[in-house]
């Protein structure tokens, strides 16, 4: 493996980008001549139609295809290709749990939350009148 950096050229390989998109093109296309029952016994003008909804079904995937990963690949910061993650992504970085030696443990309950309550007692959360709170 090398240590020069991954350029944006090198992620968007041309001609990997083209064959996922022919691939894609090529299923889409098949997929809707069996459905239109292009390989059974059918009329003349039924075949010849369900061979140009066939290529349009494929014209149109390949252009989506070819269009989204390219937008996908644009959106990657080649620099960051190769850095390692050690932290989760979705929490914020300030987050309490976000450092990397933070234990997975849940906390354990509160002395107040966990103590026996008398019948006649409101709950911690509760309005004046000794209704709990609407969320």
């Amino acid at each position: 493996m090398t240590d020069k950096p991954t350029t944006r050229k090198d992620l968007m390989k041309p001609v990997q980008l083209l064959g996922l998109a022919f691939v894609a093109a090529l299923f889409a296309g098949f997929v809707t001549l069996m459905s239109m029952g292009f390989f059974q016994t059918r009329p003349a003008d039924q075949i010849q139609r369900a061979l140009i909804v066939a290529l349009v079904a494929a014209g149109a995937t390949f252009i989506i295809v070819l269009v989204s990963v390219a937008l996908m690949l644009l959106a990657v910061d080649p620099s960051k290709v190769t850095a390692t993650v050690d932290r989760p992504l979705l929490l914020p970085k300030d987050a309490p749990d976000a450092t990397p030696g933070a234990s997975a443990e849940p906390e354990a309950p509160r002395a107040a939350d966990s103590a026996p309550r008398s019948e006649g007692a409101t709950p911690p959360h509760s309005t004046d009148d000794g209704t709990a709170p609407r969320a």
